[in-house]
């Protein structure tokens, strides 16, 4: 027979003390979450929220018409043109609080505790950063926000099969609020295959002006008789043999004694090679070079002229005539 559901033994209530321990835990847990999430907040935000170069910037001084302003700055770096002060306020990579403090420093020499209010009103001149090479959508960006590295990958639609595995950044003077204020133009090389692995060092915050370059590796091309003619991405380890074999090899009909490379190295030079003697090691197997064409000839063909591939025009469009993309 059942037992009554009274008899049934019920699990110990947990301790008031460790009922408390575990909610302070929580709380703690929570509270760490949170400032981490914040300090992230504030690490991107550092840079794009301080005054740069184009900036539409708004002055308020509350209660008091005659002393608002609204312009740019300087070259050198100061606001232009704002009236009735002593001495010329920098605010270059300044953030609108700083600037606030310095008008009001000289504002309250002749108002009594004046409310000035900076705020940058429009953001939109500011400088271009770019993304070209071997992505599927190279464009130009206005940044509004500050952007990494693997999310400008993500939205130019990602890597393409032409890449070398690098990442340059060209980094220009006095565009943004970065380090290179006043210093000379910076580059910085990233490794693919670390940003792929999650490397925080190497997923870096771009920044208005930048221009990242996705390395495409050169080419080199197959012709003649191979089984598949085609345009390869010429590796360090790439040698004639290995890109005959990766076209699928020479046909039936080839004569693999005459293997041409043309190769443009200032003036074009042609390379004659046997491709049986390289197989049977009586002959070294030579490395490829950028651009070169290798030309298997058929049996009993005569010598052709050099069949250099036309230039890729879609591959070098002027970062000007990029389209542009607005990142807010």
């Amino acid at each position: 027979m059942n037992a009554p559901i009274s008899s049934v033994p019920r699990p110990a209530a947990p301790h008031p003390a460790f009922r408390k321990q575990k909610t302070i835990s929580s709380i703690c847990f929570s509270l760490a979450l949170a400032l981490v999430f914040a300090q992230f907040c504030l690490a991107q935000n550092s840079v794009t929220e301080r005054i740069h170069y184009g900036d539409l910037v708004d002055v308020d001084v509350v209660g008091s018409f005659e002393f608002d302003w609204r312009g740019s700055v300087t070259p050198e770096g100061f606001l232009d043109g704002l009236d009735r002060v002593e001495n010329p306020v920098f605010a270059l990579c300044k953030t609108e609080k700083d600037v606030a403090a310095s008008i009001f420093e000289q504002y309250n020499v002749f108002l009594k505790n004046p409310s000035v209010v900076v705020r940058i009103i429009d953001r939109s001149n500011r400088a271009l950063a770019y993304v070209n090479g071997a992505v599927k959508k190279p464009q130009r960006l206005q940044l509004r926000r500050t952007l990494t590295l693997t999310e400008l990958i993500v939205i130019s639609g990602g890597i393409t099969d032409s890449s070398s595995g690098e990442i340059t950044i060209f980094r220009p003077p006095n565009v943004n609020c970065s380090a290179s204020i006043g210093q000379a133009p910076t580059r910085i090389s990233i490794r693919i295959a670390d940003l792929l692995t999650g490397d925080a060092q190497a997923n870096v915050h771009i920044l208005s002006g930048d221009i990242v370059t996705v390395v495409e590796a050169p080419p080199v091309f197959l012709t003649g008789d191979v089984a598949v003619p085609k345009r390869m991405n010429l590796t360090p380890d790439l040698t004639l043999t290995r890109a005959i074999a990766a076209a699928g090899g020479v046909s039936k009909d080839s004569d693999s004694r005459k293997v041409r490379i043309h190769r443009r190295k200032g003036e074009t030079r042609l390379l004659e090679f046997d491709i049986r003697a390289i197989q049977e090691k009586k002959a070294e197997d030579p490395k490829l070079e950028p651009y070169d064409v290798i030309d298997v000839e058929q049996k009993g063909g005569s010598r052709r002229p050099a069949p250099f591939p036309e230039a890729d025009t879609a591959r070098n469009v002027p970062l000007a005539r990029l389209p542009l993309r607005i990142v807010d």
